[in-house]
């Protein structure tokens, strides 16, 4: 390998690998990287938020103004009864270092991997309906040998980078462990994202409902010009619902077909507009269904492989800004040790796993509280709900983020180096 045109092979072409390959082309212009993904097209599906050092991150970027320009423009987020009478409305805070569940940067999925990928796309191979078969490291060429499972051709890079999501098989081979789960904490969550095609909501305030035995429809504004909503079906189960836990997994191991048909066992007694969204579930084109899981991986790279994003630390609430430091992380080290990428390696672990450990995102009991089981679990959090939207909206809730912001109590920033990034030539 020339230090100045190193190949890269990144499997994954979401925000981590598209993230990474910004940053290591402006480490090294003459990078050769290749970007592989497994399905057909680019997910697009679902709303995430940029949080902590990502929000820095995005400036260094360039890209805050289009990010901005791109958001869904939600304000704040409204938990509502079965007749849609709201129980407490929680807004944005109108700042980036202290954040409310309402991020200051809400955009959707496919949006922000776009302009994460514009940039780069005509400077990087994409090659999807393809994915990582096999692959073996040679200690002495300091290369990694790699199998594509479509092509079944094998080439040599210099570095191969797992932004393949949580359930990671390149993680697994490096772990040594036959099971890409072994490695991810089920959240007993599991969502049914989707768009329907009208305005449901006629507002730009996100809307939450709970219905008993841990369902939830949670809604979101979509700026499209056509009418639209955005749509998460949720059910939380608790640890000791097994049963319903094995049923679900079962559902999404057969696909979306089966896993609608539970959704509408599950749904057809719920409040508010439970048939309306079931009805607009059958006629979406972009279903998409996951468990919400988190995965802590004991280590992030082995060799000349290195694990970034969901494949080494999925972490919902905060995954996606979690993903954009790590891409730029991972990228300004092989920038920092350009003759020693094992060095690198070992430093982007070192700066990352603390800061994955210390950012726990939503825990299992954060969403076992917000989405209770019974009547009186849901009376109980309505009532505390109801205390904290009339402080928000009293005017005390900004004194006190005002305060808080004063002591330093603000969101948790990666310690990282000044990285010497080379000049953008014009």
């Amino acid at each position: 390998m020339s230090p100045s045109t190193p190949h890269v092979l990144i499997s994954g072409s979401g925000i981590a690998g598209s993230v990474f390959a910004f940053w290591l082309l402006r480490a090294y212009p003459r990078a050769q990287i290749t970007i592989v993904e497994r399905s057909p097209s680019l997910r697009l599906t679902g709303a995430v938020d940029i949080r902590s050092s990502a929000v820095d991150i995005i400036q260094h970027m360039g890209l805050e103004a289009e990010i901005r320009r791109n958001c869904t423009g939600e304000k704040g987020l409204s938990f509502v009864r079965s007749d849609g009478s709201p129980i407490a409305t929680l807004g944005a805070t109108g700042r980036t270092d202290i954040q409310s569940i309402t991020s200051e940067f809400e955009i959707f999925r496919g949006a922000l991997a776009s302009i994460f990928m514009n940039p780069v796309k005509e400077h990087v191979t994409l090659l999807l309906n393809e994915s990582v078969s096999d692959f073996h490291q040679n200690e002495k060429r300091h290369t990694v040998d790699v199998t594509f499972a479509t092509s079944k051709q094998t080439k040599t890079y210099d570095l191969l980078v797992a932004a393949d999501g949580f359930t990671s098989r390149i993680r697994s081979k490096i772990l040594n462990t036959p099971d890409p789960r072994d490695q991810i904490r089920d959240k007993g969550v599991h969502i049914a994202y989707f768009t329907i095609h009208e305005d449901l909501l006629h507002s730009q305030f996100a809307k939450w409902h709970n219905d008993t035995r841990g369902r939830a429809v949670f809604l979101r504004p979509d700026p499209h010009p056509s009418g639209r909503t955005r749509a998460n079906l949720m059910i939380i189960s608790t640890p000791q619902d097994t049963e319903r836990k094995a049923r679900l997994d079962r559902a999404l191991s057969e696909g979306n077909e089966s896993y609608m048909r539970l959704m509408g066992e599950y749904f057809q007694d719920c409040g508010w507009l439970s048939q309306e969204v079931l009805a607009g579930m059958r006629e979406s084109e972009d279903v998409y269904c996951s468990p919400q899981v988190a995965v802590r991986s004991p280590k992030l790279h082995a060799g000349r492989v290195v694990l970034l994003g969901d494949a080494g630390y999925a972490t919902p609430g905060i995954g996606t800004s979690l993903a954009i430091t790590g891409g730029y992380v991972l990228a300004g080290e092989l920038l920092r040790h350009p003759d020693d990428f094992g060095a690198a390696l070992r430093v982007y672990e070192g700066l990352m796993q603390p800061f994955v450990r210390n950012n726990d995102g939503i825990g299992e009991q954060a969403m076992q509280y917000l989405n209770p089981q019974t009547v009186g679990g849901i009376a109980v959090r309505d009532a505390y709900l109801s205390v904290m939207g009339l402080v928000m909206w009293s005017g005390v809730g900004q004194w006190i983020m005002t305060v808080v912001a004063w002591l330093g109590w603000k969101e948790k920033k990666l310690a990282m180096p000044a990285y010497p990034w080379p000049a953008v030539k014009g």
